[in-house]
C-alpha cells in the first residue's frame, strides 16, 4: 500500500469513527526527506504537516522549484500542496511562517500570537490559526492553560482580522499515552470549544490516539508514522 492509499484508508476510517464526512487528515511529514513528500504528492496527498519552520520552508521551496505551475496565479488550487505548521510557534519564526504555511496549529503564547497578527496584517497574507492548550499540564508541552480563557476571549478580538483568522483549538494527549487520561484531555478541549468557541475546529489526535480523538469530536487529525513509517532522527 503506497502513501496515498494509506492516507485515503485512514481518512475513510476517520469519517466512519467520527460519523463526520468533514474530517481533515494532515499527513505529518516532519523528518522525512522531500523525496517522500514528492512521492506522496504524486499519489494524491496535498495536506502536509511540519514541526520545524526551517524544514517546512526548505520543502516548500523544493515544491516551488519542481512544480512552479502549481504556484502561479492561474494554478488549480486543488493541486497546490498545503502546509500546516503543527509545532509550537515561536515569535522569532513568525516572519518565516507567512506565505508558506496555510494554518498554524501550535499558537500557544501571547507574544507569538501578537506577532502573527502584526505580520499578517503588514504583509496582507492570510494565515488561519488554532490556539494550543496544554490540558495535560506537562512541563514539556506548549500551550495556554484553561485559567487563561477570559484573557484569550479578549485577545481573539484584538488579534484576529482578515489576514489572521481564528480557526479553532488544538491539544495533545499525555506523553505516556494513557488512554483514560487521553480521553479526558480530548473531552476537556471539546467542552471548551462547545462552550466558548462553537463551530470552531478541533485539532486532536495523532498516530497513537487518533481514534479516541475522533470519538471525542476532533475535526482534524495529525498522522505521520501510520502513513510514512518511522522517522529517522539521526
Amino acid at each position: 500500500m503506497n502513501f496515498g492509499e494509506k492516507y485515503l484508508s485512514l481518512l475513510d476510517e476517520a469519517k466512519e469513527i467520527s460519523g463526520n464526512n468533514n474530517i481533515s487528515l494532515v499527513a505529518v511529514s516532519k523528518k522525512h526527506p522531500f523525496s517522500t513528500l514528492e512521492a506522496a504528492y504524486k499519489q494524491g496527498i496535498r495536506l502536509f504537516g511540519e514541526n520545524s519552520v526551517q524544514e517546512g520552508n526548505s520543502k516548500w521551496q523544493e515544491f516551488q522549484s519542481i512544480y512552479p505551475e502549481q504556484f502561479s496565479d492561474q494554478a488549480n488550487n486543488k493541486d497546490k500542496p498545503i502546509f500546516h505548521h503543527i509545532g509550537p510557534l515561536q515569535s522569532g519564526n513568525v516572519k518565516k511562517i507567512v506565505a508558506v504555511f496555510d494554518t498554524v496549529h501550535g499558537l500557544g503564547s501571547w507574544g507569538a500570537w501578537k506577532d502573527l497578527s502584526k505580520r499578517t496584517a503588514s504583509e496582507e497574507i492570510l494565515i488561519n490559526y488554532l490556539l494550543q492548550f496544554n490540558l495535560s499540564k506537562e512541563d514539556t508541552k506548549h500551550g495556554f492553560d484553561i485559567t487563561q480563557l477570559d484573557e484569550i476571549l479578549i485577545k481573539i478580538k484584538d488579534y484576529s482580522h482578515d489576514f489572521c483568522k481564528f480557526a479553532g483549538l488544538m491539544t495533545m494527549g499525555p506523553s505516556d499515552g494513557d488512554p483514560i487520561l487521553t480521553r479526558k484531555v480530548f473531552k476537556e478541549l471539546r467542552k471548551i470549544r462547545d462552550e466558548f468557541f462553537p463551530q470552531s475546529l478541533l485539532s486532536m489526535g495523532m498516530s497513537g490516539d487518533y481514534k479516541i480523538a475522533l470519538e471525542e469530536g476532533s475535526n482534524i487529525i495529525r498522522i505521520g508514522t501510520a502513513i510514512f513509517g518511522e522517522r529517522n532522527y539521526g
